[in-house]
């Protein structure tokens, strides 16, 4: 199995990783406070998110991961809000 040096990532994938840290730091999230957290993770699936993100980083590769989880889901907001209602002119046809 290729070392965390060896990966060659993507180009596309690169900007993805680029692209929500830079998420994070816009949304106030990386703030001069930090906390430690610490888990062990099979190595075959850091290695394959860092290889989808284009991080090298493990703390980076965990505060993208954070902050996908951090960040407001709009369409599980929208669902949500409209349970239970198709609207007015909405038919079951069987």
């Amino acid at each position: 199995m290729p070392d965390d040096h060896n990966l060659a990532p993507p180009s596309t994938s690169t900007s993805i990783g680029a692209a929500l840290l830079e998420g994070v730091r816009q949304a106030g999230l990386l703030g001069n406070k930090t906390e430690h957290v610490s888990f062990r993770a099979p190595k075959a699936l850091v290695d394959a998110a860092k290889q989808q993100t284009g991080l090298r980083s493990t703390t980076e590769l965990g505060l993208v991961a954070l902050a996908i989880l951090a960040r407001p889901d709009s369409v599980a907001a929208a669902m949500r809000r409209t349970r239970g209602s198709l609207g007015p002119s909405h038919t079951l046809e069987y």
